[in-house]
C-alpha cells in the first residue's frame, strides 16, 4: 500500500456480517412500551468492544500514513493519522496473499480477543478494515517506545523502577488470565511505554499468538519467542503459567541486562531452559536485593505447578515493598458517586470519547484513581472495593452501600456486576474535560463518516458495528440524537443529548 493521498475515495461499507467470529451478537433486551416513540429507549450492553467490527472498502480515505513503526506477527506496522481528527493511531498490515489460512484465523482471533479486553495496560484496538489485498488493524499508538529500548538504554534497571514495570504487566497478565486468556509471547518487545513523560503507564501489545482457552484444559502448540518461551511450552504441554515463566525472564533481564538463559543452537537453549539454572553471581547482581531474586526465582520455577500465578506474584514482598501509592482524588469520587446516566447511547459515545480522543496524559490520575481501588489487582471494581474506598472517606457503612449502589445503577453499561476500566474513566472523569467542546467535536466527527456535516442512521450503524440490533431498535437508538427527526443528526443535537442525559 503507497502513499493513501495518492488513492481514489471510495466509501466504506459496514458490511457488519461478513466475518461472524468478529461479530459475537450483544442481545438486546425487550424495549419498553411508550406512547412516544420518540422517548422509547433500546437497552444493550455497553463496551468499547461494538465500535470493532470488520469495514470494507479503502481505508485511504479516513487515514494518512506517516510513518512505518516496525514489524508485527503478521506484517507492517504504521503510523497513520485519521483524517477528520487528526488523532495519531497505530495501524497493522497485513497482505492478504502472504498469510495462510491459520494466519488470518489467528489475525481474526487476535481482533476478538483484544476487542474484549477494557485494561489500562493493554492496548485498546479501534478498528478493522479489509480490501481486495489487505487487512488493516487500527490500535491505539502508543509513543513512549519499547521496554526494550528502555533496557538497552540503562543496561540494568534500579529495583523500585522495575517493580513498577513489572506490577503493571502481572496486573495486565492476571486480568488475561482471569479470562483464560494466555498471551504466548511475553517479551520487551510486546511491552510499550504510552507517552515518553515521567508518569509512563505500560502496555502489553500484540496478541497475535494469544488464545483463549476452557479451564483446566492444556495447551499443545509449541509458539513463542525462543529465549522467553517456558519449558512445559518445549514439551507442548502447557496452560497460563506459561506467561508468569516469561515475566520472570523479563525481570531478569530488566535486573541483568541480558538473558538468564543462552545456548549456542536452539537446542542447547532449550536444553538450559528445562535445566531451569538460573545464575545470580555476576557482578551486575552483587547490588540486587534477595528479595528481587527470591521473586525471579519464583516466577522461574521449571514445574509450572509449583511456579507462582500472576496473583500470587501481585502480592510478593518484592512487588509490595516497592509499590507506589496510588493517588485517589476525592473530587474524582464525588463524580464518580454523582454520575447519572439514563442514555445507553450517550453511555457509549463518552465510552467512545475516554477509549479513543482523551490523552495518556489526561489518563494518569484517573489511572490512579482505578489502580487504588482495585485492590486485588483483577482489572475490574467489585462493590466491595468501592464500599472499602468510600468507607474511608465516610465512614458509614449504610451511606457507603447506597452510594456504591447508585455507581453500579449508572456506570455498569454492561450489566457485568462490576464496574470496567472504561465504565470507570467515564464516570470518574471531569464531566467539563470530558465533554469539552474540542472533544466532542472530534467524536462528531468520528460518527460523521462522510464529512458532510451530519450524522445519518447508516453513519451511526457503521460506527457501532460491533453492536447486532433490529431494524426497530437501530430506529429507536438513531430519534434518541435526532431530536427534529428530519433523518439526520446535527453537532448541536449530537451534544444536547450528551448534556442532557449526563449530569454530576
Amino acid at each position: 500500500m503507497g502513499s493513501c493521498n495518492s488513492q481514489p475515495k471510495r466509501k466504506v461499507n459496514s458490511n457488519r456480517g461478513s466475518l461472524t467470529t468478529l461479530n459475537k451478537p450483544q442481545e438486546a433486551s425487550t424495549i419498553k412500551s411508550n406512547k412516544s416513540f420518540k422517548k422509547q429507549r433500546t437497552n444493550f450492553k455497553v463496551a468499547p468492544s461494538i465500535f470493532v467490527s470488520l469495514k470494507s472498502g479503502d481505508i485511504c480515505e479516513y487515514y494518512d500514513i506517516e510513518s512505518s513503526l516496525g514489524e508485527g506477527t503478521f506484517g507492517r506496522v504504521s503510523l497513520v493519522k485519521q483524517k477528520s481528527t487528526k488523532i495519531l493511531r497505530a495501524m497493522k498490515q497485513i497482505a492478504k496473499d502472504k498469510i495462510l489460512v491459520s494466519q488470518r484465523e489467528k489475525m481474526i482471533q487476535e481482533v476478538n480477543i483484544l476487542k474484549d479486553l477494557d485494561h489500562p495496560n493493554i492496548v485498546n484496538i479501534y478498528e478493522l478494515y479489509q480490501d481486495e489485498r489487505y487487512y488493516y488493524l487500527i490500535t491505539e499508538y502508543l509513543s513512549g517506545g519499547e521496554l526494550f529500548d528502555k533496557i538497552q538504554q540503562k543496561k540494568n534497571l534500579n529495583e523500585k523502577i522495575a517493580a513498577n514495570y513489572m506490577k503493571q504487566i502481572l496486573k495486565a497478565v492476571n486480568y488475561c488470565h482471569q479470562r483464560n486468556i494466555v498471551h504466548r509471547d511475553l517479551k520487551p518487545e510486546n511491552i510499550l511505554f504510552d507517552q515518553r513523560a515521567t508518569e509512563q503507564n505500560i502496555k502489553i501489545i500484540d496478541f497475535g499468538t494469544a488464545k483463549q482457552i476452557i479451564s483446566n484444559t492444556q495447551l499443545k502448540q509449541k509458539t513463542g519467542t525462543p529465549y522467553f518461551i517456558a519449558p512445559e511450552v518445549i514439551d507442548q504441554n502447557y496452560n497460563s503459567k506459561c506467561d508468569l515463566w516469561s515475566c520472570g525472564v523479563i525481570l531478569y533481564i530488566m535486573m541483568s541486562g541480558k538473558p538468564p538463559f543462552n545456548g549456542t543452537n536452539i537446542d542447547d537453549l532449550y536444553r538450559n531452559i528445562k535445566n531451569g539454572y538460573v545464575d545470580f553471581t555476576g557482578c551486575e547482581w552483587e547490588l540486587v536485593s534477595q528479595d528481587a531474586k527470591s521473586f525471579i526465582q519464583k516466577l522461574l520455577v521449571v514445574d509450572p505447578s509449583k511456579r507462582i500465578s500472576a496473583e500470587q506474584a501481585l502480592k510478593d514482598p518484592w512487588i509490595v515493598c516497592y509499590k507506589k501509592e496510588d493517588r485517589i482524588n476525592t473530587k474524582n469520587l464525588e463524580n464518580l458517586s454523582q454520575f447519572h446516566n439514563n442514555s445507553k447511547l450517550s453511555s457509549a459515545i463518552l465510552q467512545l470519547i475516554s477509549t479513543q480522543i482523551m490523552t495518556s496524559k489526561e489518563k494518569n490520575e484517573l489511572i490512579q484513581g482505578f489502580s487504588a481501588i482495585d485492590k486485588n489487582g483483577d482489572g475490574q471494581l467489585s462493590k466491595e472495593e468501592l464500599i472499602q474506598c468510600y468507607m474511608n472517606l465516610y465512614q458509614d457503612e449504610i451511606k457507603c452501600n447506597q452510594i456504591v449502589n447508585k455507581i453500579f445503577k449508572y456506570s455498569d453499561a454492561d450489566f457485568s456486576g462490576t464496574i470496567e476500566y472504561t465504565e470507570f474513566i467515564v464516570a470518574y472523569s471531569e464531566i467539563q474535560n470530558l465533554m469539552a467542546k474540542e472533544k466532542l467535536e472530534k467524536a462528531f466527527k468520528l460518527f460523521d463518516k462522510d464529512g458532510n456535516g451530519t450524522i445519518s442512521k447508516a453513519e451511526l450503524q457503521e460506527i457501532f458495528g460491533g453492536l447486532a440490533l433490529k431494524e426497530n431498535q437501530w430506529d429507536n437508538v438513531f430519534s434518541e440524537l435526532d431530536a427534529n427527526g428530519d433523518g439526520m443528526v446535527t453537532f448541536q443535537e449530537f451534544t444536547q443529548l450528551l448534556m442532557k442525559d449526563n449530569n454530576k
